[in-house]
């Protein structure tokens, strides 16, 4: 067997990752255009209200910027549309970041949930609700409506929250470069179906965080968090054949890039038969 030095190892890596680049540039490169075409193709449309989940490292072969990605979009939709994306400001998990005590700045505290929705909420016509666990940014139609008093709500990403407020808008969820475990209106449902689950996804206990809004002033949210030992166990990759099954899954692509489009609706009526046939996405 040949052994290759450090140095040539890195060297052939190199010369990979430099080949696969020009691979997908020379077959699999697709421009602004392009995108936005398999948007409408998928069936994105004038209008619409779609939260995105997106993974930038799935653009491969994109033309353009990650902002011009922001820009498809946001045409996609239309002036009367409106886009939404999370803007978590950590990783782990939501009761680790809140025994670290941090104060959130809806300004100034970024996302950490990719580069994209890192640059959306930096965009000056883009509105950011104020919450210290799962604020979402949010551009277009109804922003303001969407985010108002996000920080009252009493978990996360149920009611009174633009997760929640999904439902009220026919809102649908578009998938782009991430699979369903990105799907954070889940926790939605979690709380719209919490007294039927086997067992409560939430913290027994509250917590007080605080935030700074677009004022400067510091507001109190009083919530339950997701219970770690619960979360672990969550697996929506058992909500996928149900909803192939009924036909609610509808996935599309351009380049490399994979797209799945969902209705908030259809999420929550699938999950509510799943567990009508004591079928829960906990493992």
């Amino acid at each position: 067997m040949i052994q290759l030095s450090g140095r040539a190892k890195r060297y052939l890596k190199v010369r990979f990752r430099q080949a696969s680049r020009l691979y997908v540039d020379l077959f699999h490169a697709f421009s602004e255009a392009d995108l936005e075409r398999a948007l409408g193709a998928i069936g994105i449309n004038t209008g619409d209200t779609v939260f995105v989940h997106s993974s930038y490292d799935a653009f491969r072969g994109f033309a353009g910027k990650p902002t011009d990605i922001l820009a498809v979009l946001r045409n996609a939709v239309g002036s009367i549309g409106t886009v939404m994306m999370p803007t978590l400001p950590f990783t782990g998990t939501a009761v680790e970041y809140a025994l670290a005590n941090p104060i959130f700045d809806v300004r100034r505290t970024p996302s950490r949930t990719g580069l994209l929705t890192e640059l959306f909420r930096r965009m000056p016509d883009v509105t950011r609700s104020v919450h210290p666990t799962h604020s979402v940014a949010v551009w277009g139609r109804d922003a303001a409506a969407l985010v108002e008093g996000h920080h009252l709500a009493g978990t996360p990403c149920g009611r009174g929250s633009p997760y929640a407020r999904l439902l009220d808008r026919g809102g649908r969820i578009l998938l782009m470069g991430t699979d369903i475990g990105a799907l954070t209106f889940y926790h939605a449902i979690e709380e719209f179906l919490e007294n039927r689950m086997q067992m409560s996804p939430f913290t027994a206990d509250f917590f007080v965080m605080q935030s700074r809004d677009y004022s400067g002033t510091i507001v109190s949210t009083r919530t339950r968090l997701f219970e770690p030992a619960i979360s672990k166990r969550r697996n929506l990759y058992k909500l996928v054949p149900e909803l192939r099954q009924r036909a609610l899954w509808r996935q599309g692509g351009v380049g490399q890039l994979q797209m799945t489009l969902l209705n908030a609706a259809d999420v929550l009526l699938t999950v509510s038969a799943m567990i009508d046939k004591g079928i829960y996405c906990y493992d």
